[in-house]
């Protein structure tokens, strides 16, 4: 029996166990939505607007490590995931985007709602493809699947013109796959590794710094276990937060821009940097000039591109993380006599002083709110084990420092595009993958407002997520950059004509709060997720001037960090 272009794509998807595809019909895929309509194995959410599509995929992915699966239309349907998948390329997320393209002979021809989407996607997928026969369908969604999933996991673009969709073929899945050209993981050498091990064992200031590799590798257990076996300071990236618990006494907190004094301190004074899974980026370094003087640098990652890339490795790792890790262990292990705490001893007498600055203090008010007392009280009406989902600005930094991760796949944000509207949409794919958990979004009145039309989509599947809008009425850390940098010149930063977002989410048949006072803070999120069946948008109004502190500035090193005033470093 042979089947069309369109059904064999949805029987490709669910040989490859997808429970959701997110997505938003339009002329050259409804053939593939006819296929949809026709079978129940793989259910279709249909979302507000395709930017919603992509997010929703990529949190679903981010929550359960298995990739996330988009649908969109030709032209302005690519056009508008484009963000969406930038955003997953960014943060190594595995994701598969299959998009309607015009009939294969009007193709270069500019017919209505044509868009090269191969082109126009290349700079931001792992890689992409570009249907010519119903024949290679299967094999070609086989293909995307496992370069989105495996090595360093990204997102893939299948194009498929209108007319292969209604073609005949027959339907034969692939059981195995060989792409000789693509071998993504190579086992660690053993001589690396004793060379890795030594040097951690000579170590006098060593710091273990690792970022979303080790998250993605599902490697968080081998990470616990070598840095107590070691003793080490451990730091976390912003896409690395929950691979090390935050309250072990090991923890330094997180690293970077808005890291802790004693994380950033530690890197800068080091003598050896163990870096896992993290590549070194800008929000991480701060200058290079000035970065991690005295240090030698064990990279490990399982993208050969990114070693010496940014910062040269004196002892470079090309392999997968966890497997790294395990390896490590094992000679750790071998070696536990050699472990010695007293080459550490006096690292630790300075970073326990520098703990001592405590760098995350604010002041408290019983007149207004501060947006860290939110997210504070946020950890403790959910004990700390919601997956919180975040937009970008000053809520999504308070959120990495104040709400303390434990956990992996729980702390679900846009890392490297830093990309504004992306924590509804993506609460709403956590939301789908753990039905019965407690999702919260952290979010501010600029960015809710870029994808607020998924309240709709929440309202259709019955998502009750929690929106937690930091309210300040400014584009938060846009004015705070502009206080620093710009003399107080506040240019379009002020958010103007607010909607009234009580009555909006009420609008979308939702619950809506909105919180003025201290006081009411932590009733109000106890009210909230005691609704389990419903969406609650919770309005906090926050204070306006509060800034996310501390802050390395651009063109200053991890030493030079800006600390809240009255703060003794």
């Amino acid at each position: 029996m042979q089947f069309t272009g369109a059904d064999i794509i949805v029987k490709s998807l669910n040989e490859e166990g997808v429970e959701y595809v997110f997505g938003y019909p339009g002329g050259a895929a409804l053939h593939i939505y006819d296929a949809f309509h026709r079978q129940d194995d793989v259910e279709h959410i249909l979302v507000r607007h395709e930017q919603g599509a992509t997010h929703a995929a990529d949190g679903y992915a981010r929550a359960t490590g298995k990739p996330g699966v988009v649908l969109v239309t030709s032209g302005p349907g690519v056009t508008n995931a484009i963000t969406g998948i930038a955003t997953a390329y960014m943060d190594s997320i595995p994701m598969v985007v299959i998009s309607g393209q015009v009939m294969k002979p009007l193709i270069g021809y500019d017919a209505f709602q044509e868009i090269d989407a191969v082109g126009i996607s290349r700079p931001c997928v792992k890689h992409n493809f570009l249907i010519q026969n119903v024949e290679d369908i299967a094999v070609t969604i086989k293909k995307a699947f496992h370069l989105a999933c495996s090595g360093r996991p990204g997102p893939v673009l299948v194009d498929v013109p209108k007319d292969i969709t209604a073609q005949l073929a027959d339907f034969i899945y692939p059981e195995t796959l060989s792409m000789r050209s693509y071998q993504p993981v190579e086992p660690a050498k053993s001589s690396d590794v004793l060379t890795a091990v030594e040097a951690m064992l000579n170590a006098k200031k060593p710091i273990v710094y690792t970022g979303g590799g080790v998250v993605l590798a599902h490697a968080q257990q081998e990470l616990r276990d070598m840095v107590q076996k070691l003793g080490f300071p451990c730091t976390n990236t912003l896409m690395g937060l929950g691979a090390y618990p935050h309250d072990d006494p090991l923890f330094v907190g997180m690293l970077g821009m808005h890291g802790t004094y004693e994380a950033n301190m530690a890197m800068h004074e080091a003598d050896l940097i163990i870096a896992l899974g993290a590549r070194f980026d800008d929000r991480i370094t701060g200058s290079l000039d000035n970065f991690a003087p005295h240090a030698k640098i064990l990279h490990v990652d399982i993208d050969p591109s990114v070693i010496d890339k940014n910062i040269k490795a004196d002892i470079a790792i090309v392999a997968d993380v966890k497997e790294v890790l395990t390896s490590f262990n094992k000679e750790l292990a071998r070696r536990s006599d050699d472990i010695n705490s007293e080459l550490t001893k006096q690292w630790w007498q300075q970073i326990n002083d520098w703990r001592g600055l405590d760098s995350l203090w604010y002041h408290e008010d019983s007149d207004v709110i501060k947006p860290q007392a939110v997210v504070q009280a946020l950890h403790k009406v959910t004990g700390g084990q919601a997956y919180v989902t975040s937009d970008v600005g000053q809520h999504q930094m308070y959120a990495a420092q104040f709400y303390g991760f434990s956990d992996t796949h729980r702390w679900i944000n846009s890392g490297g595009l830093g990309t504004m509207g992306f924590g509804l949409p993506a609460a709403m794919g956590v939301k789908f993958a753990h039905r019965d958990a407690d999702v919260a979004c952290v979010t501010g009145e600029g960015s809710i407002q870029m994808c607020i039309q998924e309240l709709a989509t929440c309202k259709q599947y019955d998502l009750p997520v929690k929106i937690i809008n930091l309210n300040n009425r400014y584009l938060g850390m846009v004015r705070q950059w502009q206080e620093f940098s710009y003399e107080k010149r506040y240019s379009n930063s002020y958010m103007d004509s607010l909607p009234d977002f009580v009555a909006l989410a009420e609008a979308y048949g939702h619950v809506g709060m909105i919180i003025d006072k201290p006081s009411d803070v932590e009733g109000a999120l106890k009210e909230a997720f005691a609704m389990k069946d419903r969406l609650v948008f919770m309005d906090f109004i926050t204070d306006q001037e509060e800034n996310v502190y501390p802050m390395i500035e651009a063109g200053k090193g991890h030493h030079e960090m800006r600390l809240r005033p009255g703060s003794k470093a």
